[in-house]
């Protein structure tokens, strides 16, 4: 009989931890989607004031020479790299999202949440434009308005990439994986320690 009972307690605590796991899990993705809703929707709307407000041929500064607005129309990756090869990023973008998506059922960090919110942001705002901007599907254009010192010329979803990618970088470094696991560098005779565990981020 306590054999039993202990058997039954625990599969209730399995259950129990499953559905905490799983309440977390729905949390960290309506965040994550969430954000990425609040960056395509804020990108969006700036390019949309660059294009009402802004010249082609005269930047506004904003913080002195270090920043100012210019509108600009650009066919390349982020801040303009790699002009004339507009459809490559339109499939690009697309794979990121799709692999945004994927990872989010294995998300269990918030940091990654974070991170990943605003990759798929910024690829789904850029994307928009390379789909329904002129010359047209699918190499359309992104606007671009934020002029770095005359350097590169970007836009909010330029800015949500790069900071996806600064984090997603910070977070493999320290050894937190997707899920919220965290992992150590391997030792001195080459063997990977065993993962640690959950970390609370």
């Amino acid at each position: 009989m306590g054999r039993y009972a202990a058997e039954v307690s625990e599969e209730t605590a399995r259950a129990e931890a499953q559905a905490v796991r799983q309440r977390r899990e729905g949390s960290l993705l309506a965040i994550l989607f969430g954000l990425a809703a609040l960056v395509v929707v804020f990108d969006q709307l700036t390019k949309q004031w660059a294009i009402e407000n802004l010249s082609e041929v005269r930047a506004e500064p904003f913080i002195g020479d270090l920043i100012s607005f210019q509108l600009t129309f650009n066919p390349g990756a982020a801040f303009g790299i790699a002009s004339g090869t507009t459809w490559i990023f339109t499939i690009i973008a697309v794979v990121v999202a799709v692999v945004v998506i994927r990872v989010s059922r294995h998300i269990g960090s918030l940091a990654w949440t974070i991170c990943l919110g605003l990759l798929l942001g910024g690829a789904v705002g850029n994307l928009i434009d390379r789909l329904f901007r002129e010359p047209g599907f699918p190499e359309g254009h992104v606007v671009d308005f934020i002029n770095y010192a005359g350097q590169f010329i970007g836009n909010v979803a330029d800015i949500a990439i790069v900071g996806a990618a600064v984090g997603i970088a910070l977070l493999a470094l320290f050894g937190l994986d997707v899920d919220g696991t965290r992992h150590r560098r391997p030792t001195d005779d080459g063997e990977a320690p065993a993962d640690v565990g959950e970390a609370p981020a």
